[in-house]
This record gives C-alpha cells, sequence and structure tokens, in this order.
C-alpha cells in the first residue's frame, strides 16, 4: 500500500475499510428509489398534506381549505402520494377521506423536525 501524499495522490489506502464500506452499499437502483422518496417529501404542499393527516381523517375539501390550496391541487397531490402508498383513502357515502397509510412517514417527518432544529434551519 503506497502511502498518500498531501493531494491524496495515491493507489489504494486503507483497503480493508474501502471492502467493508463497499459490502455494506446497496444497490445504485435501491439509492434511486430512496432518492425519489425524498423528493416526495421536498414539496410544501405534499409534506403539509403528510402532516395535516398524521393523525387526522381530512377530505379533499378540509385539505384545500387548511392549506389555502384548490381542490385540484390536493387532489394531483393526493393521487401521487398514494401511488407511493403513504395515504390510504376510505369513502363514506360520496366523501373520499385521507388519512396516512404509513407510519413510517410520519416518523420520517418527526425525524426532519429533529434535524432541522440541531441544525437551526
Amino acid at each position: 500500500m503506497k502511502p498518500c501524499d498531501v493531494n491524496c495522490n495515491c493507489t489504494i489506502f486503507h483497503q480493508d475499510v474501502l471492502d467493508q464500506v463497499q459490502s455494506e452499499l446497496y444497490k445504485d437502483q435501491e439509492y434511486i428509489d430512496l432518492a425519489s422518496l425524498f423528493k416526495i417529501f421536498s414539496d410544501l404542499t405534499r409534506i403539509k398534506i403528510l402532516e395535516a393527516i398524521k393523525d387526522h381523517e381530512l377530505c379533499v375539501c378540509d385539505l384545500a381549505y387548511l392549506l389555502g390550496v384548490s381542490k385540484s391541487a390536493i387532489s394531483h397531490q393526493m393521487k401521487y402520494l398514494k401511488s407511493y402508498h403513504l395515504v390510504k383513502s376510505d369513502k363514506k357515502g360520496k366523501m373520499v377521506y385521507y388519512r396516512l397509510n404509513d407510519q413510517n412517514a410520519k416518523e420520517i417527518i418527526a425525524h426532519g423536525y429533529n434535524i432541522m432544529k440541531g441544525i437551526h434551519i
């Protein structure tokens, strides 16, 4: 093993650590899927919807009023959230009510708030 200089010019370094890290890495597709998941949480309307329905069932009209956006915008985001199985809908008569389908999403949001507090965003 050739030692590295200040500019990290070397052939191989810390091969044992690199071998271990390499064995722990996921396949590229799994990272792509993870990045897609995080994109869900990058939209202001979606994150507000998830926050609003984390403990309550709400209909599109309720969410549109609460968030100050159109019913069409809420419906569009609900379709997107349902495609990732984060939101579940229940039809009661003519009304459709939405709620969080996955407690992991609730935990991701909570962890996000904790990270923000820790780095003072």
